[in-house]
């Protein structure tokens, strides 16, 4: 398998011969305006260029995954660049019915039993959050892939630590382990994905576990910088497993 970090959330993965594209964020920097009632007010969104050609990202993929329809994991740029006979796999109906309407054609519902050419692909749960803000924030998921001859990978998505990422873990025992880990926020609300303290539950939950820390330093409500991250998995004696990638950098497992 073979992960790279593109930016923000958007991942290529290579695995068992397939070409998968995850979350696709395609803009230019400083398309879109800032998150509102957030940090950095006066940044655009993306704060960063995409570190490979748009090219290099959707030449040979083989399906997409969108794990929410938020705009940084699917934005105006994927809608338009990606071809429109491409595999979909998206989280529930709601969604699938707004990528066909985007001119999609080929578009799933991720399930726990869902497969793409001997892939197994399981969706996975997750919290957007907690408190109130779940109510406004949406509905959001994760993915499995299996494969006989490959590691298990588990993608979090946008969710912070609860019970359910325990048992998602405890379920699956996935072998590496893909995590938002900005701890991006609004100025109220708390955090909308992992923050350094989420990040280290899950070691501890998976402690055999390769850890990657992505979505971070991207978009202008991020909150946690990858320094900072790297030197609190070092207090805390579990840098050995966690890899923060820079933009652009790809993985080998």
């Amino acid at each position: 398998m073979n992960i790279q970090l593109i930016r923000n959330a958007t991942l290529v993965i290579h695995y068992a011969g397939k070409k998968f594209l995850v979350d696709p964020f395609l803009a230019k920097k400083d398309t879109y305006p800032p998150f509102q009632n957030s940090a950095r007010q006066d940044q655009k969104n993306p704060l960063v260029e995409l570190p490979v050609s748009i090219n290099e990202i959707i030449q040979d993929i083989d399906a997409v995954i969108l794990t929410h329809l938020h705009l940084d994991h699917y934005d105006d740029a994927a809608k338009e660049l990606l071809p429109k006979g491409i595999k979909v796999f998206v989280q529930n109906a709601e969604d699938a019915e707004k990528v066909r309407n985007d001119g999609f054609e080929n578009v799933e519902v991720l399930t726990e039993q869902s497969e793409f050419e001997g892939v197994q692909l399981i969706k996975t749960e997750g919290q957007h959050g907690r408190g109130e803000i779940l109510e406004m924030i949406g509905q959001v998921s994760g993915v499995v892939f299996r494969h006989e001859s490959e590691k298990s990978l588990y993608i979090a998505g946008d969710t912070v630590w609860y019970e359910g990422i325990e048992k998602e873990i405890r379920t699956h025992q996935p072998e590496v382990i893909v995590l938002n880990a900005g701890d991006n926020q609004f100025l109220e609300g708390g955090s909308l994905v992992m923050g350094k303290d989420d990040v280290f539950e899950t070691s501890k939950a998976a402690p055999n576990a390769a850890i990657i820390a992505v979505h971070m330093e991207a978009v202008n409500h991020w909150a946690l910088p990858r320094k900072e991250l790297k030197a609190f998995a070092e207090e805390k004696e579990f840098a050995g497993r966690l890899t923060v990638p820079d933009d652009g950098e790809a993985l080998s497992f």
